[in-house]
């Protein structure tokens, strides 16, 4: 009883706030064909309607679940939130104190009574009993503050603006609620699979799915004769390791002794690199005597080559001079050129500058103009719908008073005839009176 008095309390744990989204698509694999539902879409009124009641739910417990900021913070949208809101939420967030008062209360002493397990049995009972009473005497409190929680949901349905600022500014969700809602939205996802598949589709399924359990049966055991060839496979790998092992070792040893007698053939090849050494060195210093020679007859035509190329370079340098020279003429004249450039664009820049001014002020004018021209044209057909309006009220009066001239009309003529008929009944009881006054006579 105490946990489901705690459970109605305003939570203070915070999260980041996400809208969680209400149609989740699940695309599975072709395989899996028989799962899917064959309709995308709800066609009967009654689903429509299940699902339209889901919705609404999880929309009041995203509001429910956002108040807690409210309840923590009642000044941040005071200003902001209608008074009959802002004065509901103060009553509610009184009575989730006294609550939350109340059932501190009696989990305090509640965890007493766990650990005074041992006190006398009396005791013990009296205990009991108190704080069964005060869980009762908390039950009407529970009971206001679901009827709080209730108004203020219809107060904040009734006001679309409230509740999206109250969106906007609440920072967060705890974590129980933020379950709760994942956990109605799957619920929302299964009920729609759930609406969306027939009977048909049910029966399909469940063959589909006792197909597949036959065929895990199959390749469990499958798997099972597949286990215990391997099982055999890795024996007889233990025993080919072992074998391997051993020519391994073998092979250790025979290495051991080729490195014993590498080492003495390493001697030998050493002393016999040395004397090779030694016929290479003075193979080498006859190749140094005939290198020097040849570096000397180079020496001297280097020199001639030079000699030639210093003359060269003297013709291309005046070569050069002439060339820089009248790059540097050119230069000149390009200069004078942009020069002359650049004053002709800063003149037309000015002009351009000059033009712009101008456009701006017309762009306004234009701009005061399209407004005097909006408002003329409103005014105008305002004007024709009260013309429009008038003509029909006058074709309606006239419709009317057509109508009451002919009933009148009518009236007139009936009246008419029913005095025409009286007087010609007179006229033929007198006719009948004669008649008898003369035949008396007779």
């Amino acid at each position: 009883m105490v946990l489901d008095i705690l459970t109605l309390a305003p939570s203070c744990q915070w999260l980041a706030i996400q809208r969680i989204p209400l149609k989740t698509e699940i695309v599975p694999a072709e395989p899996l064909k028989p799962l899917i539902p064959s309709k995308s879409k709800l066609t009967t009124v009654e689903a429509k309607r299940i699902v339209s009641v889901l919705d609404n739910a999880i929309q009041k417990v995203e509001l429910v679940t956002l108040l807690s900021y409210l309840e923590l913070q009642p000044e941040a949208l005071e200003g902001m939130l209608p008074e009959n809101l802002v004065r509901a939420m103060r009553e509610h967030v009184d009575l989730g104190q006294a609550l939350l008062e109340g059932a501190s209360v009696l989990q305090e002493k509640q965890r007493q009574l766990e650990e005074e397990e041992d006190a006398e049995q009396v005791w013990y009972q009296d205990q009991l009993l108190s704080i069964e009473l005060q869980s009762i005497s908390l039950q009407p409190l529970a009971h206001q503050i679901q009827d709080s929680t209730k108004n203020i949901l219809r107060l904040l349905l009734r006001e679309p603006q409230a509740t999206r600022l109250l969106q906007m500014q609440a920072p967060g969700r705890s974590a129980g609620a933020q379950h709760l809602l994942h956990g109605l939205v799957e619920l929302r996802g299964f009920l729609f699979e759930k609406l969306l598949t027939s009977p048909m589709e049910v029966r399909e399924r469940a063959q589909f799915i006792q197909e597949v359990n036959r065929r895990n049966k199959r390749n469990q055991e499958v798997i099972d004769a597949l286990q215990a060839e391997l099982a055999e496979v890795l024996k007889s790998r233990d025993a080919e390791v072992e074998k391997q092992t051993s020519i391994i070792q073998e092979l250790k040893n025979y290495l051991h002794q080729v490195f014993k007698f590498s080492e003495s053939s390493l001697l030998r090849m050493k002393q016999e690199a040395e004397k090779q050494q030694k016929a290479d060195y003075r193979a080498a210093q006859a190749r140094l005597a005939k290198t020097q020679q040849e570096i000397l007859t180079l020496r001297s035509q280097y020199n001639t080559l030079v000699m030639e190329n210093w003359e060269a370079e003297q013709a291309l340098r005046k070569k050069k001079y002439k060339v820089e020279t009248e790059v540097e003429n050119w230069i000149q004249k390009y200069d004078m050129e942009m020069y002359e450039k650049q004053d002709e664009y800063e003149d037309l820049e000015a002009i351009h500058k000059e033009e712009q001014l101008q456009l701006e002020e017309l762009k306004q004018r234009h701009a005061v103009l399209v407004e005097d021209f909006t408002q003329i044209r409103a005014e105008k057909e305002m004007n024709s719908k009260k013309r429009v309006e008038a003509e029909r009220e006058m074709v309606r009066m006239v419709r009317a008073a057509t109508l009451i001239q002919a009933v009148w009309k009518g009236y007139l003529v009936r009246s008419m005839l029913r005095s025409r008929k009286k007087k010609r009944g007179r006229g033929k009881g007198k006719d009948k009176d004669k008649g008898k006054g003369k035949g008396k006579k007779k």
